[in-house]
């Protein structure tokens, strides 16, 4: 092949245009540029984004079609196997090098891989390049030369390791190749129509690269000095919202590290909110530590006695919980606002996580399977990886005993019931003492506020307090040394 012959710059996790590593290697190479980006749901074991994120990437790839059209390429959208598609563009382009970002997931190693190979063998340049992580998993290791399984010794070692590469700048003016057809992005129906479920996501969220670096700025400018207790506050908006954004590439993790660093220095509040995210950028990495070294952890439990946890077959619980009326506020708001917004805030995936796996014994499979189809910023290794710490059968878990207390952590971290008023306004009227058990409050006080408990409210779906004992002794049943 030509050295001057089109490049591919082959999309996925990636969807901006700075801080691209793939795209700035077309730039350097003086290749004129194809850029594609391949819908694949078809390749072994793949699986299948859920309907929020589908959303999300119809508006990504959008937006990127507009950054890339401004600077002069076109986007080419195509379906199909990877490894299909792409030989048919490289056919139909003359390319001579496909260059693309890593991910992470069993299925996208096992894929890539044999496409790196497969090109190679036919005189392609093919190369890949971290687009997505701090560090890759493969290039942090315990002094033993093993993978981490504890995260505090992981971020210690990364803070000693990672030094943020240079920001690569991307001409205003690519030279693009010509574009092969392209499919058309409706045609993909990647938007909910009937129903049209998403209006509550589209009011949540503006997508793309730019939005994503304003997203960042406001949040250094404005919530960082509050971030380390903020962050625990979901009747407050101080968390980055980031998620998404990183997830599907519009901004990257080193991008937002240089932004956070520069703070350091100041000492005092901003400081330490500064730790504090990069800190939360490094458990994100963790993950993907995690599952690049151990991918059962997507599907299966990591601790193997888990394997004999006598998760209960309880669907009425499960709907009730996916549908936000369990009949603990704090829960049913955090339900609610996930279905709304195609997001839920930190703190309360720990507290209806745990009230999911333990309040009701179902098995954290479920809930992560959930979390895949409404949550915008759904990522594999994330989703799995926290689901596992909060069910007690992943790496670097949470004790399986730590079982939140979804009326403690309410008071404790939406004291005034704002976030459940804003979510499950059906208790707006009750006063702030009884906002999360409202079963406790008295009839007169629920009657002056318009709730009649079974009727516009559900009552609790369980006792906490005997859940609680109902899953210690679970615990304790299957307590022991892993296999």
């Amino acid at each position: 092949m030509s050295e001057t012959s089109p490049a591919i710059v082959w999309f996925r996790q990636d969807l901006r245009i700075a801080d691209n590593p793939g795209l700035s290697a077309a730039v350097n190479a003086e290749r004129p540029i194809v850029a594609l980006y391949i819908l694949d749901e078809e390749t072994e074991g793949t699986r299948v984004p859920g309907g929020a994120s589908r959303w999300w990437l119809h508006h990504s790839l959008e937006s990127l079609a507009g950054d890339l059209k401004d600077r002069g390429v076109s986007l080419t959208l195509r379906r199909g196997r990877s490894a299909e598609v792409l030989r048919n563009v490289i056919g139909e382009t003359d390319a001579g090098a496909v260059y693309w970002s890593r991910c992470y997931e069993p299925w996208a190693v096992a894929r890539d891989t044999d496409i790196k190979e497969t090109l190679k063998d036919d005189g392609l340049e093919a190369e890949s390049f971290n687009g997505s992580l701090l560090l890759e998993p493969w290039e942090i290791e315990t002094g033993q030369g093993e993978p981490y399984k504890v995260f505090t010794p992981y971020w210690k070692r990364l803070r000693e390791l990672y030094q943020a590469p240079q920001l690569s700048s991307i001409p205003d003016a690519l030279d693009a190749a010509p574009a092969p057809e392209s499919d058309d992005l409706a045609a993909w129906e990647l938007l909910p129509t009937k129903p049209d479920w998403a209006g509550g996501i589209r009011k949540s969220w503006t997508v793309g690269e730019a939005a994503a670096r304003g997203r960042l700025s406001q949040f250094l400018g404005d919530a960082v000095a509050d971030y380390p207790d903020d962050r625990d506050r979901p009747d407050r908006s101080g968390t980055t919202r980031l998620s998404p954004h990183l997830h599907w590439g519009e901004i990257s993790p080193h991008q937002v590290w240089r932004a956070g660093a520069k703070l350091l220095d100041e000492g005092g509040a901003r400081a330490k909110g500064a730790e504090s995210l990069l800190r939360e950028l490094a458990w994100r990495d963790f993950n993907h530590h995690l599952l690049f070294h151990f991918p059962k952890i997507a599907t299966e439990n990591w601790k193997d006695r888990f394997d004999d946890f006598p998760w209960a077959d309880n669907p009425d619980g499960l709907a009730a919980w996916q549908e936000g009326r369990t009949g603990y506020p704090i829960v049913d708001a955090g339900l609610r606002e996930l279905w709304h917004t195609g997001w839920m805030h930190n703190r309360v995936r720990m507290v209806v996580g745990s009230f999911l796996i333990k309040d009701l014994m179902v098995d954290w499979r479920e809930g992560e399977a959930w979390f895949w189809d409404t949550l915008v910023d759904a990522d594999l290794a994330n989703n799995a990886g926290n689901w596992q710490w909060v069910a007690g059968s992943g790496a670097d878990a949470a004790p399986f005993f730590r079982i939140f207390n979804p009326v403690s952590q309410g008071e404790k971290f939406d004291p005034d019931g704002a976030y459940v008023r804003e979510w499950v306004p059906e208790l707006s009227e009750l006063p702030d003492k009884w906002i999360h058990k409202p079963w406790e409050a008295p009839d007169d006080v629920l009657a002056d506020a318009g709730v009649s408990l079974g009727d516009d409210y559900p009552e609790p779906v369980v006792d906490h307090a005997a859940a609680r004992e109902r899953a210690l002794e679970a615990y304790n049943e299957i307590k022991g040394s892993d296999s």
